[in-house]
C-alpha cells in the first residue's frame, strides 16, 4: 500500500455534494470516470455477485475511489455490493476527525476498524517503517474485508503509482516488476486485491480534490510525520524532468509493462524460479 503523504492545500470552499458527485460524470468523465470504467472492464475487476471492500485511508486517492464506486453502482448493470472500510492505525485525533468528517460530508458510509499499527511499527521497524506499515495495513484490511463477507479489496493506486513502482523496481530492485490490476492475496484465502484506478492520472485526481474543496488527509503517520519515501520522491522528480524532454514518457513507461518482448530478454522469473537466457535460447531452438 502506498502512503498518501502528499499534502495538497485546498483554497476553495467545499462544493455541494451533488456538484462533487456530478462532476465525475461531467467535468472529469474523460480523465477520471472513463479510465476507471475502462480498467474495470478490461481486467474484469467487478463481476456479478462481488462484495467489494473499498479501502479508505482518508487521502485523495481513496476518497475519489469511494465516490467512483458509488457512481459505478448507480450506472452499472452488474449486481455487486460495496462497503467502505477504513483502518485507524493510531491516527492523531485531528486526522481521525478529518477522515470521519470528510466521509460524512461525501456521504461515504464508513466502517472503521482500530489497530495499533503505528505504535508497533515505531518499535520494530524504525529504519524502514513505511514498508512494514504498508504490509501490516494491507494484512489488516484483508482480514477485516473477509470479516465483512467481502471477496475483493479495492485500493486507490493510480497511473503514477504504477510507473513510479516500475522504475523503483528497476533502479533499486534490479527487476522489471510493476503493479498489476488484480492479484490473489497470499495469506488470505478467497480474497483478491483490485486496482481500478490504474489508468487514472494523479494530476487529474488533484484537480478533482481541489475543485471539490475537500482537504484530504496525508498518510496520517505518527512515526515519520509527513516524510515520504526519499526514493519514491526521487523517481517522481526524475519523471517530471523526463517529461520536459518527452511529454509522453510516463505513457511509454506504462506501455512497456504491457509490451514485454520475451524473445529479447536476458531472463525472467516464473513461479519463483529464475529462467536463464540459455534456457530460453535452448527452448527456442527446439521449436525452430
Amino acid at each position: 500500500m502506498i502512503q498518501e503523504c502528499q499534502t495538497i492545500i485546498v483554497e476553495n470552499p467545499k462544493a455541494p455534494l451533488l456538484e462533487i458527485e456530478k462532476s465525475l460524470v461531467t467535468t472529469y468523465k474523460k480523465d477520471i470516470f472513463r479510465p476507471f470504467v475502462k480498467t474495470i472492464n478490461e481486467y474484469n475487476l467487478v463481476e456479478p455477485g462481488d462484495r467489494i471492500a473499498v479501502g479508505i485511508s482518508g487521502g485523495k486517492d481513496s476518497l475519489i475511489l469511494a465516490k467512483l464506486f458509488q457512481e459505478l453502482k448507480k450506472h452499472n448493470k452488474i449486481p455487486f455490493e460495496v462497503v467502505f472500510l477504513s483502518m485507524d492505525p493510531g491516527f492523531r485525533d485531528v486526522n481521525r476527525e478529518l477522515l470521519e468528517n470528510n466521509c460524512k460530508y461525501l456521504n461515504i458510509p464508513l466502517e472503521i476498524r482500530h489497530s495499533e499499527i503505528f505504535k508497533v511499527v515505531g518499535k520494530i521497524a524504525k529504519e524502514n517503517p513505511c514498508y512494514m506499515c504498508a504490509r501490516m495495513r494491507r494484512g489488516f484490511l484483508y482480514n477485516a474485508a473477509k470479516e465483512l463477507g467481502c471477496n475483493k479489496l479495492a485500493l486507490g493506486h493510480h497511473f503514477d503509482d504504477v510507473i513510479e513502482t516500475t522504475l523503483l523496481n528497476m533502479f533499486y530492485g534490479g527487476q522489471f516488476k510493476t503493479m498489476v490490476p488484480k492479484i490473489k492475496a497470499d495469506n488470505f484465502e478467497d480474497i483478491e486485491l483490485i486496482r481500478p484506478m490504474m489508468l487514472v492520472k494523479e494530476k487529474d485526481i488533484i484537480r478533482w480534490i481541489k475543485k471539490s474543496g475537500i482537504q484530504s488527509m496525508n498518510c496520517g503517520c505518527t512515526v515519520v510525520a509527513e516524510k515520504t519515501s526519499s526514493k519514491r520522491r526521487e523517481i517522481k522528480e526524475l519523471i517530471d524532468n523526463l517529461r520536459k524532454i518527452n511529454p509522453d514518457i510516463d505513457q511509454s513507461i506504462y506501455t512497456a509493462a504491457t509490451n514485454v518482448n520475451v524473445d529479447a530478454i536476458l531472463g525472467y522469473v516464473k513461479n519463483n524460479e529464475k529462467i536463464h537466457f540459455n534456457q530460453i535460447y535452448e527452448e527456442r531452438e527446439k521449436k525452430s
